[in-house]
């Protein structure tokens, strides 16, 4: 089976991760809809997301570490840009010796994200299984009255399952709005696609935009095609995937600004005495610090009121001779 579906693996992880965190909070929480929201399966759903980023969290910071060191690298690849600009395969080769020699890895920038992309997979998959017309209701290690329980669990009186294209059919078999899936809905895609952005934005404000073309075309797909992309198919996920999204976008955010913080970016050259590129620029401290030296210097250079000029001695050597 497992060679006919190479994700089922996935599927299964997934499934037991949610159900474990469901029991725990079904356990501790008083049963019944508070605020028209079943908040056991809304808090099983934020524990995964706090399990999954916990468990990326390492390559998290090495990806911060990675976009440091392309950071610092920079200088060096501009001049091997501008060396061989008639050359590109020798250019990407050079590139490619630099980043070994180096230990950075322009790739590394979007491992974390393409590592979460599975787990999103195996959410939707599972997750779009149920819904009133499925029989099969033990799938992936569910059981008949977990199924049961998911399927009546409501977020703001919207079904989880539910999504913004579900056919008012399914909707009134549970006696629910359509009007109101609708709603909770367009808003959760809405933050859907403002917290992708937002956190793509981020991580660029902080590192910074990169010089080499391939690098900076991927943060533009990150920072414009993805919230592009998930607003024009977040209309198909469930509630309950987009719920996971937004919760590890939002978790994101925190986690880059604490990670940013801790990891500010390197010092670049002229920082430690060496003289700044910007130093010659019109307005810059540095040019007002010498024009203002300028000035000084002038000023003691210039004859005092009442004081004699500096030829006045031939002058009167001169008057001497003439006597």
């Amino acid at each position: 089976m497992s060679g006919i579906f190479p994700l089922e693996w996935l599927y299964w992880s997934i499934s037991w991760l949610l159900l474990s965190w469901h029991s725990l909070w079904d356990a501790i929480l008083p049963s019944g809809e508070v605020l028209g929201t079943n908040w056991s399966w809304i808090l099983a759903i934020v524990f995964l997301v706090l399990t999954v980023r916990t468990l990326l969290f390492p390559l998290f910071v090495k990806q911060i570490k990675s976009q440091r060191a392309m950071q610092a690298l920079q200088p060096k690849v501009k001049e091997l840009q501008a060396k061989y600009k008639h050359d590109r395969q020798e250019m990407q080769r050079q590139l490619m010796e630099l980043y070994r020699k180096e230990k950075a890895n322009p790739l590394m920038g979007c491992l974390p994200m393409l590592l979460q992309a599975p787990v999103f997979i195996g959410l939707l998959h599972v997750l779009r299984r149920v819904h009133p017309g499925n029989t099969q209701t033990d799938l992936y290690g569910w059981t008949p009255d977990q199924f049961d329980s998911f399927l009546n669990s409501r977020l703001f009186n919207a079904p989880i399952w539910s999504s913004f294209n579900t056919p008012d059919a399914q909707l009134q078999e549970l006696n629910s709005s359509t009007i109101t899936v609708k709603i909770i809905c367009a808003v959760l895609i809405a933050c859907m696609v403002a917290t992708t952005y937002m956190t793509s934005r981020q991580m660029i404000l902080k590192t910074g935009w990169a010089e080499d073309r391939q690098q900076k075309m991927m943060q533009r797909l990150m920072l414009y095609g993805i919230p592009a992309t998930l607003l024009v198919s977040g209309v198909m996920f469930p509630i309950g995937v987009v719920l996971y999204w937004v919760i590890s976008n939002a978790f994101s955010l925190g986690q880059q600004m604490w990670v940013l913080r801790k990891f500010p970016p390197p010092k670049m050259s002229g920082s430690n005495g060496a003289k700044s590129p910007a130093a010659g620029k019109p307005g810059s401290k540095a040019a007002e610090k010498a024009r203002a030296e300028a000035v000084a210097r002038a000023k003691e250079l210039a004859p005092k009121p009442g004081a004699k000029p500096a030829n006045s001695k031939k002058g009167g050597t001169r008057k001497g001779a003439g006597k």
